[in-house]
C-alpha cells in the first residue's frame, strides 16, 4: 500500500536544532549537520543592524569598535536578548537550506528544539517564538538530555534505565531515562562557559594577568583536560599585566588549566553523583552494567572518561561527535512524531 504524505512534507527540509549557549548546531533532516557555529551575533549598537553571525562574529569579540558589539544571545542555555536570538535563528535556518535548496521557494520548514529541563515556560516560549519569527511553520519543544540519548541511540523507550550526561557551554544536563520518560534530572548551570572562566580567574589571581573569554576557551580546547596526561603540554598565552596595564605573556601548562576547570568540574561531578543517588535501584542495576554515555562539547575535555572513572567507580562511554548528539536527536524525532509528542515538554505549537 502507499504510503501518502502531505505536500508541505515532500518539499519541506525540517531542522533539528541544538540552539546552545556557546555553539548553536543544526541538523537538517536526510541531510546530516548543515550548521555549527558559535552563538555569537555582532551588531551595530546605534541602528541594532545585524553586522555578522556565528565563525565571523565570534573573531570580533574583544576586537570591536565602539559603534559595533558581539554578543552571545544566550545564557546558561535561555534567550537573554530576544532580537538577537531571533536575527541568529533566522540566519541559521537560511543558511542550512541555502546550501541544499536553490532557485524555487519552499514550505516553511518544521523545527525541534532542545532545551535545558531547567528552563521556565516563560523561557520556552520564547524559544517558541523566536523560531516562530524566524520562520519555522511548527515548532517542538524538547528536553536536551532525552534529545541527546536518542541521538546517540540509548534504548529510551525500552524498560530499561539509561543514564545521559550533556555536558554544553551554559548548562550540564543528567538525566536517567526509562519508558520513554526522564526519570530523574538534575541539569544545573555550570558548563563549559563556566570552565572558561575558570581559566580567566586563574590567570588573574596567579599571574595578575587579564586574558579574554575566547584566549581561555581556545586553551581549555587546546590543552585542558580533566586527568593526568602522559606528555603535559603548554602554550604561550597573552594578556595585559594588571599591574602596568602592559601586554605580557605567560607559560602556561596542562596542568594550570587542570586545576584551574576543577572548580565547575567538580561541580558538576557531584550534580552526576546526586542523580545516581535519587536513581531507583532497578534503573542503578542497568546503569551500572552499561555505564554513563557523556554528549556535548564538554565530553571532548581529554581524559574525562578516566576522571569519571576513577571518581564514579562506573564505565564512562564518550559518544561518538559529542557535539552533534542533540541536535542529532531533535531531527531524529520527526520521523518518529509519536516519540515526540510523548517526549517533549508536554506542550506544542503550531505556527
Amino acid at each position: 500500500m502507499f504510503n501518502f504524505k502531505p505536500p508541505w512534507e515532500l518539499f519541506t527540509y525540517d531542522l533539528g536544532l541544538d540552539l546552545g549557549t556557546a555553539n548553536t548546531i543544526v541538523y537538517l533532516r536526510g541531510e546530516g549537520i548543515v550548521v555549527s557555529e558559535p552563538s555569537v551575533v555582532a551588531i551595530e549598537k546605534k541602528s541594532k543592524r545585524v553586522l555578522a553571525v556565528g565563525h565571523s562574529a565570534r573573531e570580533m569579540i574583544g576586537r570591536t569598535p565602539a559603534n559595533i558589539v558581539a554578543i552571545r544571545p544566550l545564557q546558561d542555555g535561555v534567550i537573554s536578548d530576544f532580537d538577537t536570538t531571533q536575527a541568529m535563528i533566522h540566519h541559521f535556518i537560511k543558511s542550512a537550506h541555502s546550501n541544499y535548496i536553490k532557485g524555487f521557494k519552499i514550505p516553511k520548514p518544521r523545527i525541534v528544539v532542545g532545551v535545558p529541563s531547567s528552563v521556565t515556560e516563560v523561557e520556552r516560549q520564547a524559544v517558541i517564538d523566536a523560531s516562530k519569527t524566524a520562520g519555522a511553520r511548527e515548532v517542538f519543544i524538547v528536553e536536551e538530555a532525552m534529545a541527546a540519548a536518542i541521538g546517540v541511540d540509548l534504548p529510551v523507550e525500552d524498560a530499561s534505565g539509561s543514564m545521559i550526561v550533556d555536558i554544553g557551554g551554559g548548562t550540564s544536563g543528567i538525566a536517567i531515562l526509562s519508558l520513554g520518560d526522564i526519570v530523574v534530572d538534575n541539569t544545573i548551570r555550570v558548563a563549559g562557559d563556566e570552565m572558561n572562566q575558570d581559566i580567566v580567574d586563574y590567570v588573574r589571581e596567579k599571574y595578575n594577568i587579564l586574558i579574554g573569554e575566547r584566549t581561555a576557551e581556545d586553551v581549555k580546547i587546546e590543552i585542558g583536560s580533566a586527568a593526568p596526561l602522559k606528555n603535559e603540554r603548554s602554550v604561550q598565552v597573552q594578556g595585559r599585566d594588571l599591574l602596568t596595564g602592559l601586554p605580557k605573556s605567560i607559560k602556561f601548562t596542562s596542568v594550570e588549566v587542570r586545576e584551574a576547570i576543577n572548580v565547575s568540574l567538580s561541580q558538576i561531578t557531584d550534580a552526576v553523583k546526586d542523580a545516581i543517588e535519587d536513581t531507583p535501584p532497578e534503573l542503578l542495576r542497568d546503569i551500572y552494567r552499561d555505564g554513563i554515555f557523556v554528549a556535548g562539547g564538554g565530553a571532548l575535555i581529554e581524559g574525562l572518561d578516566r576522571y569519571w572513572r576513577n571518581e564514579l567507580n562506573m564505565a564512562i562511554n564518550i559518544v561518538e561527535e559529542p557535539m552533534a548528539a542533540v541536535a542529532r536527536g531533535t531531527a531524529k524525532m520527526l520521523d518518529h512524531i509519536d516519540l515526540l509528542q510523548r517526549v517533549q515538554r508536554s506542550w506544542e505549537e503550531i505556527i
